[in-house]
């Protein structure tokens, strides 16, 4: 049985059927509220959730986390062994996911919308007075999906933030490679941007690692064999995952990147090391 069959979906039952909060009517003291707490539950290792992540995710009455149709996402699967039978789960569901559709499809309003749709969902429970413990895979506030809640409910709950293990990290642990050494810069890079923005950057950067790949790769990928930095680019796609690869540049079939991959250039060794 899946947990969307065992529990209620939170926005569809227990929210929908709640009374409205004394405190959105303003009768209720603020700290009645609910607190919003995003959780970094890191790269995909349930091994590298933080004590303190635990600790507020075991006791938020609802836990909120992203994911796409029909399915359970990274979030909640690395931490669904410590969830308690009793807490609302409240899946707050893309309405988009993979390639984005070709215009005159309207991803920025679309998401825009779902974003709103999503905090409207989560303050219902804070309203009500209810903890709402948010994952977030990696970091909250590093790409984090969480930001898109915080930007829009951290001014009315408090709010508090948990970091987690980044991709970034995670993926240098896994190729086993120090990142930056002594004063070196380190640059953190969307593949999403335009190739030729992407190549300014790159062209001076001392060390690097570019996010969001997918189908961006094989642009990417043209742009560190232009610049001669492709023998030093490592590709980690799903690090600490199940399935967690490693493969050479050369080899990687851009149809098959995923996207949780990750191209990390390392700064030069120091000599003194």
């Amino acid at each position: 049985m899946s947990p969307f069959d065992a529990r209620p979906d939170g926005p569809s039952h227990r929210q929908s059927g709640a009374p409205a909060a004394d405190g959105a009517r303003g009768g209720t003291p603020e700290q009645a509220l609910g607190r919003l707490f995003g959780i970094g539950v890191g790269p995909g290792d349930p091994e590298l959730l933080t004590l303190k992540a635990l600790r507020l995710l075991r006791a938020a009455p609802v836990v909120a986390y992203y994911a796409g149709p029909r399915k359970r996402g990274n979030a909640y699967t690395t931490v669904e062994e410590h969830l308690r039978a009793d807490q609302i789960l409240l899946p707050l569901v893309y309405p988009v996911t993979g390639r984005i559709p070709a215009p005159p499809f309207d991803y920025e309003g679309t998401m825009r919308r779902f974003y709103d749709r999503a905090a409207d969902l989560v303050a219902g429970h804070l309203a009500a007075g209810r903890d709402v413990a948010a994952l977030c895979e990696g970091d909250p506030f590093f790409y984090g999906s969480f930001m898109y809640l915080h930007d829009r409910l951290a001014g009315r709950f408090r709010a508090e933030v948990v970091p987690g293990v980044c991709s970034v990290v995670a993926s240098a642990a896994a190729v086993g490679t120090p990142l930056v050494y002594r004063d070196q810069s380190m640059l953190v890079l969307a593949g999403t941007l335009p190739e030729a923005e992407l190549e300014r950057r790159l062209a001076d950067a001392d060390a690097a690692a570019i996010m969001k790949l997918g189908s961006n790769f094989e642009k990417v990928r043209r742009v560190l064999t232009r610049l001669g930095l492709a023998h030093r680019a490592l590709y980690v796609e799903r690090a600490t995952m199940h399935g967690e690869r490693i493969v050479p540049l050369a080899e990687i079939d851009p149809a098959s990147v995923p996207y949780f991959s990750m191209l990390l250039l390392p700064g030069e060794q120091w000599q003194g090391a």
